[in-house]
């Protein structure tokens, strides 16, 4: 394995591959496309493909072993009440499952409002999981029980992604194959409130900002499309990439916005003002023996570290690799075959990733203490654009810190 000296590489924590019956074992539609922690870290949830999706209690109960974890997948989907994982939840979709997301825990008024409209749901104040399913339907779960709440009809192909509003206020947005990306309100029974249209390709990523003000899309286009979340508008279009963008992650504080392409390089941005702030390569670590094949290092996922001074990113080159921010150079690397997505546990500490074989793999991720600075910068540009920040009365070098021009 590769290493960086000083520096210390992601252990393998442990692996869980989806146990299925002998009729099942066929290598079409396995595919892991999509691994989710709950907000508050309570949950995991894994596509482990064949239409079926995982819910299973975090912190892992023991430490999974692949033979043991397949034993119990092999149970029903209705068991949920297997001997050393009670609230293990499998939800059998019907659909090949391409998109996760949890929602955030609903606000107080969101709660009395769900209640009203849902009075046959027994426990109100529900953690929810969506599933963006192969027809364009997505179909709205109730985490605790394992129950359908709502099917939201709308999108005519495949539904890619998916992302709730951090603020918990149960607006789902929905990124598809048709082109599309349309907004769902979860208080109105899931009514779709708005088509957001202009891409030209199929939607692969939608990522809302933690202030939830902007939205970011990623299509088979070499541009990305920011979105305002208050008027459902297009702000920009971020030109950069040489290829198709396929996965986009705003930082916690939202002043930073990542894209990965298949033309192997990340673009750090300011989604306020558009710049261009970094580019991280992705060169193989071995040169192939010729030239036959030049998108090894086409990238799948990027996603920030919860902290926000960390990011993740996912190649075909086989590789996972862990980014310090202000380094142009990957610090960490694990060796990892086939991987599709990352995401980081909302706590810090691990990163977990899905593979086409339909495995998901938990690594250890660097924990750091910010420096005091950096918590000042996060707290600062979690409530101030760019543009705020530069009308600061303050030295030019701060400002040049708080944007993130310099670290």
């Amino acid at each position: 394995t590769p290493r960086l000296s000083g520096k210390e590489e992601p252990l393998l924590l442990a692996e869980l591959k989806p146990g299925r019956p002998h009729q099942f074992d066929w290598k079409s539609s396995c595919e892991t496309w999509s691994v989710a922690f709950s907000p508050d870290g309570s949950w995991f949830a894994w596509s482990q493909g064949h239409c079926i999706v995982k819910l299973i209690p975090w912190p892992l109960e023991e430490q999974f072993i692949p033979k043991g974890f397949e034993a119990k997948s092999r149970s029903s989907k209705n068991d949920t009440k297997g001997r050393g994982s009670p609230k293990e939840k499998t939800l059998d979709c019907g659909q090949i499952v391409w998109g996760l997301a949890f929602s955030p825990w609903p606000s107080p008024p969101s709660r009395k409002l769900w209640a009203r409209h849902h009075p046959q749901v027994p426990d109100i104040s529900c953690l929810i999981l969506a599933t963006g399913l192969n027809d364009g339907q997505i179909k709205i779960w109730e985490v605790q029980t394992g129950l359908l709440l709502l099917n939201l009809s709308g999108h005519q192909d495949v539904v890619r992604d998916l992302s709730f509003t951090p603020s918990g206020s149960l607006i789902l947005v929905s990124a598809s194959r048709d082109k599309t990306l349309r907004i769902w309100d979860l208080n109105k029974h899931g009514k779709q409130i708005q088509v957001l249209s202009g891409h030209l390709q199929w939607v692969y990523c939608c990522s809302i900002s933690p202030d939830c003000s902007m939205l970011c899309s990623a299509a088979g286009e070499k541009s990305v499309f920011l979105w305002s979340m208050r008027s459902y508008t297009l702000i920009r279009k971020l030109e950069g990439h040489q290829s198709s963008v396929v996965s986009c992650d705003f930082s916690p504080d939202s002043a930073l916005l990542v894209t990965a392409s298949y033309d192997t390089n990340v673009i750090m941005w300011d989604p306020y003002t558009g710049e261009r702030l970094r580019s991280l390569h992705h060169t193989q670590l071995e040169p192939a023996m010729d030239d036959s094949d030049v998108h090894m290092s086409s990238l799948r996922s990027v996603c920030f570290s919860p902290e926000g001074l960390y990011l993740a990113t996912v190649a075909d080159d086989r590789l996972l690799r862990i980014w310090a921010l202000e380094l142009k150079a990957p610090v960490a690397f694990a060796p990892m075959t086939n991987g599709l997505c990352c995401t980081f546990f909302p706590h810090g500490g691990v990163i977990a990733t899905g593979t086409r074989d339909g495995h998901v793999q938990f690594w250890t991720a660097p924990r750091v203490l910010s420096s005091l600075k950096h918590l000042c910068r996060k707290a600062l540009r979690s409530f101030l654009t760019t543009y705020q920040v530069l009308a600061l009365p303050i030295p030019k070098k701060m400002k040049e810190f708080l944007t993130y021009r310099t670290f």
